[in-house]
């Protein structure tokens, strides 16, 4: 994708608007619904969805400009593309192993990759992945790399890689730092040692220009405790140590790109207020964290995102 010129000003390459969507809704359940958010980071009010309503869903970008959403509670293999105009499609084929808490990323430019996951309740976690093609179609099991875990998020760095990271594993059920990079050709590479404060739940996204150099990891959850701390990812793939948390902290969130090289994060539930929320926190394409906006959608959590156009 070529930079849009609009007036004297420069819009930078990369998907210029993004969405959230799915997730749980106190005292309703499981929910389709939509927020679009404009290439100037404002999230929009609800939409409907499509397909089957459900939480902790995978999502990431594929095609250069359109998403894929997979996955979900109930642990289903379902699949819902977003087109570049940001509508949600009705299911696909079920491929590959269903599983909740899913990561997933974009790699090679133009396709994605979902990772890791719960697949069978409990304690029990995987580590394998599925490929989306450049036209959105999601491939059967790739064979597990790296520790088995799930409550992970991913993101693309370095322009066409991507990064799984952190998660809650079998012998560290309160979170870990492991980080997975993925290559430019979606091939998952075996654990790394992380840095910075252990986490589940949390969400990670892309940010900087060129577009999807640099990565994000930020807010979550260890044990009882909730954080808004974030850790950055270099152009090369390296994960940066803590950095001081803003806004309100908060796990099962999710984030997006937006802008073609802003990042947002959105959505939870902040056991400080005992409620789900509706709250976003934008990213500079710097990586600096904004305070909390409120926003006029409905609060839930579960929720996944993705960018697109």
């Amino acid at each position: 994708m070529f930079p849009i010129i609009s007036g004297n000003t420069a819009q930078p390459a990369g998907n210029k608007e993004g969405l959230f969507a799915y997730g749980d809704v106190s005292g309703v359940g499981a929910v389709t619904t939509r927020n679009l958010i404009s290439n100037a980071g404002v999230i929009a009010s609800d939409a409907s969805g499509a397909g089957t309503a459900r939480s902790q869903v995978g999502g990431c970008e594929y095609g250069d400009d359109k998403g894929i959403f997979a996955f979900g509670s109930g642990k289903v293999n379902m699949s819902n593309l977003v087109s570049n105009t940001g509508v949600v499609a009705a299911d696909g084929p079920s491929v590959g192993t269903g599983r909740y808490d899913t990561g997933g990323a974009s790699y090679g430019g133009d396709k994605g990759i979902f990772g890791y996951g719960n697949w069978a309740g409990g304690t029990t976690y995987w580590n394998g992945s599925n490929k989306v093609s450049n036209l959105g179609v999601v491939a059967s099991d790739t064979g597990g790399v790296g520790t088995a875990r799930y409550a992970i998020a991913a993101c693309e760095y370095g322009e066409d890689k991507g990064i799984f990271g952190f998660g809650s594993s079998q012998s560290q059920t309160a979170g870990t730092t492991i980080y997975n990079l993925v290559s430019n050709a979606g091939v998952v590479a075996s654990d790394n040692a992380g840095v910075g404060t252990v986490k589940t739940f949390h969400a990670a996204c892309s940010f900087g220009a060129p577009p999807k150099d640099q990565g994000i990891f930020g807010y979550g959850r260890s044990g009882a405790t909730e954080y808004s701390i974030t850790n950055l990812v270099s152009n090369t793939g390296v994960m940066q140590s803590d950095t001081a948390g803003v806004g309100t902290a908060r796990y099962s969130l999710s984030s997006t790109q937006y802008g073609g090289d802003r990042a947002m994060f959105g959505f939870g539930y902040a056991s400080s207020l005992t409620a789900n929320v509706s709250t976003t926190n934008k990213v500079s394409n710097a990586g600096v964290v904004a305070a909390d906006t409120s926003t006029v959608a409905t609060a839930r959590s579960g929720v996944s995102g993705c960018s697109f156009n």
